[in-house]
């Protein structure tokens, strides 16, 4: 028990910060759609295949300043994301008016908290970063509770401790951190699989990782240069045709050697926000090349569809999104203090008084 208090005291001064910041970063950007006050950012969802066509098309229709994806409007916002090769960006209408453009990603707080929570402005290296700490988050979690249980009898939850002394930040890390466990648990596990695909065997069992990447893997086709005139409305069309239940949720042009189009819709049973549900088009001619069912997908494959939605709080409605809050405004506090405590909040030591002389005074007595 000793040695595993130690672990967890010096790993947690060494990682509070990281888990700060993702904690305070997740809780924000649950609420995104909420604080993004943009014009026509709350017009309603348009999922009429003609007028998403139509869009698509001006938006297409200049091979020189087309955008190498455009993300569609949803339920919870009513605005078209556009994104350039270069970095830049755009949000029009869903009729294809320009909303407002930024040349990069510091232009606009949604984006670059975005990069922080995923990659802590480090890109790829950030990420493994950021699933380490995932990982020791789980250790935190497992280790917190079991260590708990050695003072269970003081429990009392606070959101805050009562002094900014160590023993006070000590014992309100100590209960809050027993009583934000489950959902703790929950983010950094997800989390971690989100970052490590292997780390889903602990969840969906050892061939789930293989599975996963034989089942989400784009289909074979032959490098294909874009063409400049292509029939982006008989894309929609067929995508419609082929899934009428299904909301068109991205539209993504062919990066490195890929040769295909990509179209994702969203089927109403999937969690996943952008969806599942694939469609591929050839780059030079526009003709279906495949299409990807995700009601169809092996369970382990829907089942690991949920875990994005699970850890950004895509389902449940605004009730899940609190509580969500609450997990990542907790493992703010856990981190800050914990960083606090074990660097500056050190133990005072006991003030020495000199004693006094025990021998006897002499007598002025005769």
């Amino acid at each position: 028990m000793k040695t595993l208090d130690l672990l967890h005291r010096w790993i947690g001064g060494l990682m509070g910060l990281v888990l700060a910041v993702l904690g305070f970063s997740g809780a924000l950007l649950v609420h995104k759609d909420a604080w993004v006050f943009l014009p026509h950012g709350s017009d309603p969802v348009v999922q009429d295949s003609a007028a998403v066509a139509r869009t698509v098309e001006r938006i297409m229709a200049d091979p020189d300043s087309r955008p190498e994806m455009i993300s569609f409007a949803s339920p919870e916002f009513g605005l078209d994301r556009l994104r350039f090769a270069d970095g830049s960006g755009a949000y029009v209408s869903q009729a294809g008016d320009l909303v407002t453009r930024w040349n990069s990603q510091w232009e606009r707080p949604e984006l670059w908290l975005f990069d922080l929570h995923h990659h802590l402005f480090a890109g790829d290296a950030g990420e493994t970063i950021i699933g380490v700490a995932a990982l020791l988050g789980l250790f935190f979690v497992i280790s917190g509770v079991i260590l708990w249980t050695r003072t269970r009898k003081t429990f009392e939850f606070r959101l805050l401790p009562k002094r900014p002394s160590r023993s006070a930040i000590v014992r309100q890390h100590r209960d809050l951190g027993l009583v934000a466990a489950p959902l703790l648990l929950l983010a950094t596990l997800t989390g971690a699989i989100l970052v490590f695909r292997p780390v889903a065997v602990l969840i969906l069992g050892p061939g789930a990782p293989a599975q996963i990447d034989a089942s989400l893997k784009p289909p074979q086709a032959p490098v294909a240069l874009l063409s400049k005139s292509l029939d982006w409305r008989a894309m929609v069309e067929t995508a419609h045709a082929r899934f009428p239940d299904a909301e068109l949720r991205s539209l993504a042009l062919p990066r490195k050697q890929s040769g295909l189009i990509t179209l994702r819709m969203k089927k109403p049973e999937e969690w996943l926000p952008n969806g599942r549900t694939t469609l591929w088009f050839a780059a030079d001619s526009g003709r279906l090349i495949a299409a990807r069912d995700a009601s169809r997908l092996p369970a382990v494959v829907q089942l690991y569809n949920m875990v994005y939605p699970l850890h950004a709080a895509k389902v449940g409605g605004l009730a899940y999104r609190l509580v969500m809050t609450f997990a990542g405004l907790a493992l703010t506090l856990l981190g800050s203090l914990t960083l606090w405590s074990f660097w500056f909040a050190r133990r005072r030591q006991p003030i020495r008084r000199p004693q006094r002389a025990a021998t006897a005074q002499p007598s002025n007595e005769a």
